[in-house]
């Protein structure tokens, strides 16, 4: 017998499992699928994102750079250590223990607001306004009806032609998350966050690391200033960055990888890693949802299809996250999620995508919201630019990383924010104020005259703010 829902969210990601507990919390009698497995077989919520994305990257990355701390930077603090060994086996249980520890926490949210977990891969049967039939193929087929659908299928790494993801020695984030050992040689394909970040693990561990990024500039997308410093910053810690590469043969011996390459000048190369990870982006999953069976519709690229209220061309079906267009987020897909239930309940949700945070969670962090430079300048934006070095804070001197700076982008005559860029110690935390600011259409005097606790780094916030109208006080 078939059980019925008013609402089924198929996919249980930071959209999906978000837009189930908002659903519920609204009134709906409401269930989630989703397919993800633990070491174990049993249910692992939380999608790429808790499971091979965004949660065990930065449990590596704070455990490599307490490892870096420990090899170069504690002489400084007067703290001497020898005989500094890494046990890899328990840093990758540690890793694990925190996904699991997300893992449960989701099943916990979906007791607590009484949402119906399926453990299975979800896909259409059949329906039209007045329901939709989903197959839950799991343990134990089944199926169940609802009234409204949201799908929530996430994305998947994209391959390289001819260089498929084997996860031993051609890797995707998958992979790049379990190496059982620190290869002597690292080579990545791709500058962007993943690569990046992936990078910068295994060179903290010991790694020799090359990337390679087809692109003529390094990270495109961020602030020419905010990245040019980034740059600067990062291949002076190690990592060996080539721009505008041309991707040849690749091939794979017993135990190592082999890429052909020609660099900006033409010459060509062939570089010998342990390890490849190839992270070129990713694109949208809709495998085994049956779209086609019940006419859903996928754009040029694959995307399914949405208007700006995430509806897609079937009544009472919704998409939400990686699946649909925007920025592959999990808080992009978060905030699509409640904005979704809270349109079946009849209310008004709403996403700003001018204010979603962008972060990169290298060393040092990099975070940005709204427009850059180069946007403001190529759409004839008269503005206002203010910057502040993190070597004048005195809360980063105390901390030891003064590298990087914020900066302030402010319309020329009204003085609203348009854009904050930060490069530097905790920038994932310190965006937050210009999100808040952005959201309320704050101008750079609102924050500049805002009083910020001393010491600390958001006082770089506050000085950037000030710097717009070359008023800084502190450099």
């Amino acid at each position: 017998m078939s059980k019925n829902f008013d609402v089924v969210v198929i996919g249980g990601g930071p959209g999906g499992y978000i837009a189930a507990i908002r659903a519920a919390q609204l009134g709906f009698n409401t269930a989630c699928i989703d397919e993800w497995k633990n070491e174990k077989g049993g249910p692992a919520p939380g999608g790429t994102c808790t499971n091979v994305g965004c949660i065990p990257s930065k449990a590596l990355l704070q455990s490599s750079e307490h490892y870096e701390h420990a090899s170069h930077g504690f002489a400084e603090h007067g703290i001497e250590v020898k005989g500094l060994g890494l046990n890899l086996e328990k840093m990758l249980g540690r890793k694990n223990t925190v996904v699991k520890q997300n893992n449960d926490g989701i099943l916990y949210l979906f007791k607590k607001n009484k949402v119906a977990f399926f453990h299975g891969r979800g896909s259409f049967v059949k329906g039209d306004a007045n329901g939709y039939e989903i197959k839950v193929a799991g343990a134990a087929e089944e199926t169940i009806t609802a009234k409204h659908v949201i799908v929530a299928t996430g994305s998947n790494a994209r391959a390289l032609p001819g260089a498929e993801f084997d996860e031993k020695l051609i890797l995707s984030n998958t992979g790049a998350l379990s190496i059982s050992e620190v290869p002597k040689k690292l080579g990545v394909i791709g500058a962007g966050v993943i690569g990046l970040e992936m990078g910068s693990v295994w060179r903290r561990l010991g790694a020799e690391v090359t990337v390679l990024e087809a692109l003529p500039t390094f990270l495109g997308s961020v602030d020419e200033q905010i990245a040019k410093e980034a740059h600067k910053l990062l291949t002076k810690q190690g990592l060996a960055v080539n721009l505008g590469v041309k991707i040849g043969a690749i091939k794979t011996g017993k135990n190592s990888v082999s890429v052909e390459y020609t660099d900006a000048k033409g010459e060509a190369h062939t570089g010998e890693f342990d390890k490849l990870i190839i992270s070129i982006g990713r694109t949208p999953n809709t495998i085994g949802l049956n779209a086609e069976g019940v006419g859903l519709k996928l754009d040029e690229r694959g995307f399914i299809a949405v208007d700006g209220d995430c509806k897609t061309n079937l009544p009472n079906v919704w998409a939400v996250g990686d699946v649909v267009r925007g920025p592959m987020l999990a808080h992009k897909a978060e905030e699509e999620g409640v904005a979704v239930a809270e349109r079946i309940a009849g209310q008004h949700g709403h996403v700003n995508f001018n204010t979603i945070p962008w972060v990169i969670y290298t060393s040092p962090e990099i975070a940005w919201v709204g427009k850059t430079e180069q946007q403001l300048k190529a759409d004839g934006v008269q503005y206002k630019a203010g910057t502040f070095p993190f070597l004048a804070n005195g809360r980063a001197r105390a901390l030891g990383d003064t590298s990087g700076m914020v900066k302030f982008l402010a319309d020329a005559k009204t003085d609203e924010i348009l854009g904050v860029h930060i490069v530097g110690p905790m920038a994932s935390e310190l965006i937050s104020e210009a999100v808040v600011a952005m959201e309320f259409r704050a101008s750079s005097e609102d924050i500049a005259r805002i009083c910020h606790a001393h010491p600390s780094l958001s006082e770089a916030t506050k000085e950037a703010a000030l710097a717009v109208d070359k008023r800084a006080l502190n450099f």
